[in-house]
């Protein structure tokens, strides 16, 4: 049985969006769980706890728009070209893998970082919610690198 190279460059996208999924359940799920014991000790922190939590959600946007860009620009690619071999489309897979494992690893770390400051909020009184957010943000960077890289990785294989 052989395997189409569309095949694989469609498989490469909807892993990258699963990386995606994943690390930012499980990034939520690590901040929300902290968030749940901080809102016991203090109620009024809700607002500084959902937008904590909800920062590990970016990474599955980012999956999505790498599904989204091998399903709209790298597939008809693949098919125009008539020298394209199992070899093309083998590739878009493995870059999917690497913004798999990019968005998942930074999605579930994102997560101890926010679960972090959740856990500090009552004890500074939420003044700890800016300089926990912008220490998320070197986590989220891994993310957004990973979409970056995908983008050029496909761009010099000359499928986007």
């Amino acid at each position: 049985m052989i395997i189409s190279p569309e095949s694989f460059a469609v498989l490469g996208g909807a892993i990258a969006l699963a990386g995606g999924l994943a690390g930012s359940s499980i990034g939520i799920a690590t901040a929300a769980s902290n968030g749940v014991a901080t809102l016991a000790e203090e109620p009024g922190q809700l607002r500084n706890v959902i937008v904590l939590a909800s920062l590990p959600m970016t990474q599955t946007f980012y999956g999505l728009i790498i599904l989204i860009l091998i399903l709209t620009t790298v597939i008809p690619n693949l098919v125009a070209m008539p020298d394209a071999g199992g070899g093309s489309g083998f590739a878009v897979f493995a870059c999917g893998i690497i913004a798999a494992l990019a968005e998942g690893f930074s999605g579930a770390y994102q997560g101890s970082v926010c679960a972090s400051g959740i856990s500090l909020l009552p004890k500074t009184k939420g003044k700890i919610l800016t300089n926990s957010m912008m220490l998320a943000v070197f986590v989220e960077l891994i993310g957004v690198l990973g979409l970056v890289f995908t983008i050029m990785a496909l761009s010099i294989l000359g499928l986007f």
